[in-house]
């Protein structure tokens, strides 16, 4: 599983360089055919596309440090970091959507006309080097966060510059030049609308929280199933990066052997990583009567009681 997981980080490596490149050549026309025709929206779509190559490219760095493995000083490894680097990314393209809408007011208070065929033509180009680079970055995107805040830009880059295409198409026929600030707000609420989801869930990595889709009771229940245990109880689940979960559990059992519960250990973990996908239990058996009477693990502060003055 290790080898498979280094050649898809690896083949997500290539991908992002193909796409960097792509992202970094294809705003400079955008930026030249702003000018030229005065798009405000081909500018926006433009400045979208610089934000994205910035992205990449720290999502590019965040992807080759995270494969770093553990240190006595990290031993969780450099995972997060690609969390981070979502997070990151998202700040970045958020700052350019307030330029987006500051701009975008001011032209709709002094609307310019514009060059119908030279923003389609050049919008044309941002549809296609983005759609390319979303199917390149399709598959990491499935299972790892900080692909899919790459791949997210890629699509709302190329729906951007199909919107731009299709306002190019309208200057045709009518001068309607008002609409261009219009469309760069529908940029800036695209920019929003795809961040949001990418900042919710690199939250909920960064609490700890329960990844979406476990139910801490389904787990207990069928543990608790498993021949030769009584109990558990204590459990924190947690995702230490997009693609690894951790559990963490107290597991009763009665009285015996170590080699055991060496048994019951291989079994639960397996159980564990086939229906729930945790692949870092952490499980600490206990024999006896179990004096919890929680799921979860509940402080308890008559525990240092005696050491307050």
């Amino acid at each position: 599983m290790i080898n498979n997981s280094s050649k898809d980080e690896e083949s997500w490596g290539r991908r992002l360089c193909i796409t960097m490149v792509m992202n970094f050549l294809i705003p400079l026309v955008q930026i030249y055919g702003g000018l030229v025709t005065g798009s405000m929206a081909l500018i926006s779509d433009a400045l979208h596309n610089i934000g994205d190559f910035t992205s990449l490219v720290i999502s590019y760095m965040a992807l080759r440090m995270g494969r770093r493995g553990p240190t006595r000083e990290q031993t969780f490894g450099y995972k997060r970091l690609e969390v981070l680097a979502a997070v990151f990314n998202v700040a970045l393209l958020y700052g350019v959507a307030l330029f987006i809408a500051f701009e975008g007011w001011r032209r709709l208070h002094h609307p310019q006309p514009i060059e119908g065929w030279f923003v389609i033509w050049v919008a044309l180009a941002g549809v296609i080097a983005n759609a390319f680079s979303a199917i390149l970055l399709n598959r990491g995107a499935r299972v790892n966060l900080n692909m899919r805040s790459a791949f997210l830009h890629m699509i709302t880059d190329a729906l951007v510059s199909l919107g731009v295409v299709i306002l190019g198409v309208v200057w045709l026929f009518r001068p309607w030049y008002w609409l261009d600030p219009l469309v760069s707000w529908v940029i800036v609420a695209m920019i929003l609308y795809s961040g949001w989801g990418i900042l919710k869930s690199a939250f909920l990595i960064f609490m700890n929280a329960t990844p979406p889709g476990i139910d801490l009771e389904i787990i207990k229940r069928e543990v608790e199933a498993v021949e030769g245990i009584r109990e558990i109880h204590h459990v924190h689940v947690w995702q230490l990066s997009p693609e690894s979960t951790a559990l963490a559990a107290h597991i009763v059992v009665p009285d015996q052997m170590v080699s055991g519960i060496e048994d019951l250990a291989a079994k639960v973990r397996e159980l564990l990583y086939c229906r729930f996908g945790i692949d870092h239990p952490i499980l600490q058996f206990e024999t006896g009567p179990s004096r919890a009477t929680s799921l979860l693990c509940c402080p308890d502060s008559s525990i240092h009681s005696d050491q307050v003055p």
